[in-house]
């Protein structure tokens, strides 16, 4: 019999460790939580009876038995299957010479009943990760396209909610060839677009919010100096009420003159009604906002200056280069200012745009315009979604997910279904 232990951060790497270097017939002997994480002891040609004639003599399980050698890695990884056995220890008490002090009965307690839920934390977590991984495994047995399709979208970088839902709304049955093309293809038709161009013929009062450094302030020129090629400076103005960031005013007034459009400044709710009534007759009234986080108090005041503008057009302003997570909480963070678009910016400094477009998606965010560079005004298109979704597959480098992250994404889902 091989035994081997294995110290990783968590239960996942640990099984995942286990499955690679020992194989689907290794068996889980125990697990412990360390200070650095998950200990977990496995072996393969697995000799029950020597295991417990050892603890019958009060040998430690993980140390059992003497004749055990350690395994060495094994070269094909495979995810391992059979159930883990209930972890067995042998106590042996000390000599009474060296018992320790008696400690107090409740102070006992507390930490068998902490020792307790934490081996029951760490079986609960073994035990629906093999669910999952079993699961996983019948759905590409039974549905094998649909299978390849969730693991398409995994590569993509979609979310796994958004690939689950999209995979839901599939016709039965799918050919092969289907399975090839439909995974970009339910993308596109999942991806919202307003149909607003770049001519310069949509008028009106836009607001672009969004977090700091997402390009409000570039993009806004960018788009000014699209209505005024189209419509002349005198049609165009540009609002500011970013009064937080040092020299955001100073930026939009420098776009300005050069554009040769006017700049006004709105430092609340009452002083922005008024400068755009003053502009009322205007083609183009575009207003740059501060950048907020969600969990920034300003956000409020910022809300509340643009909430009781009339006929206001709020369009959100995301980075393709940030984390899924971090888009978001963004999205959930202006949802009351009920923005009706969005523009996504810096798709030249995204390396994937997989969270991007599962945000998009999962909000029913119509998109209006993508930005992949500093230049104004040339870098600005108007949103494409079959061209968006082409760009993200083509971006992609990573190889396809493995069965385990696969299992991660999918498995506990199929098993609870």
């Amino acid at each position: 019999m091989k035994i081997k232990r294995f110290v990783a951060p968590d239960m996942r790497q640990a099984m995942r460790e286990v499955r690679e270097e020992q194989g689907p017939e290794a068996v889980i002997l125990s697990t412990r939580r360390l200070d650095e994480g998950i200990e977990l002891v496995a072996a393969i040609d697995y000799d029950e009876s020597l295991v417990r004639e050892a603890v019958r003599h009060g040998a430690p399980l993980a140390a059992a038995p003497s004749q055990a050698t350690i395994a060495e890695p094994q070269p094909e990884p495979a995810a391992a299957t059979a159930p883990p056995p209930r972890p067995r220890v042998a106590v042996v008490p000390p000599p009474a010479n060296e018992m320790p002090a008696m400690r107090p009965l409740v102070e006992r307690a507390a930490q068998d009943t902490a020792q307790l839920r934490s081996e029951l934390g760490s079986l609960r977590e073994m035990l629906e990760m093999q669910l999952s991984s079993l699961a996983w495994n019948d759905m590409e047995r039974r549905q094998p396209l649909r299978a390849r399709i969730l693991r398409e979208m995994t590569r993509l970088g979609i979310e796994a909610d958004v690939a689950r839902a999209l995979v839901a709304e599939l016709p039965e049955p799918i050919n092969a060839e289907q399975a090839r093309y439909l995974p970009l293809g339910m993308l596109s038709r999942s991806l919202l677009v307003s149909g607003r161009d770049l001519s310069g013929d949509d008028s009106g009062v836009v607001a672009l919010v969004g977090p700091t450094g997402v390009g409000k302030t570039t993009t806004i020129a960018k788009l000014a100096a699209r209505a005024v090629m189209r419509h002349g400076a005198d049609q165009v103005a540009l609002v500011s009420t970013d009064h937080y960031r040092i020299g955001a005013a100073a930026q939009l007034e420098h776009y300005g003159r050069l554009l040769g459009a006017r700049v006004y400044p709105a430092y609340d709710a009452a002083s922005l009604r008024k400068v755009l009534e003053m502009l009322r007759g205007s083609h183009t009234v575009l207003i740059d906002t501060a950048g907020v986080a969600g969990s920034d108090p300003r956000l409020n005041q910022q809300l509340e200056i643009l909430a009781d503008a009339s006929g206001l057009r709020a369009c959100l302003v995301l980075a393709a280069n940030a984390q899924s997570q971090s888009l978001d909480e963004a999205v959930r963070a202006y949802l009351p200012l009920q923005p009706q678009a969005c523009i996504l910016t810096k798709l030249d400094e995204a390396p994937a745009l997989g969270g991007a477009l599962s945000v998009l998606i999962r909000h029913r965010l119509p998109l209006d315009y993508v930005t992949d560079g500093q230049r104004v005004p040339e870098d600005i298109a108007a949103a494409d979604a079959r061209v968006l979704v082409c760009r993200a597959a083509q971006s992609l480098k990573s190889p396809p997910p493995d069965d385990g992250l696969m299992a991660e994404r999918f498995g506990f889902a199929v098993a609870g279904a």
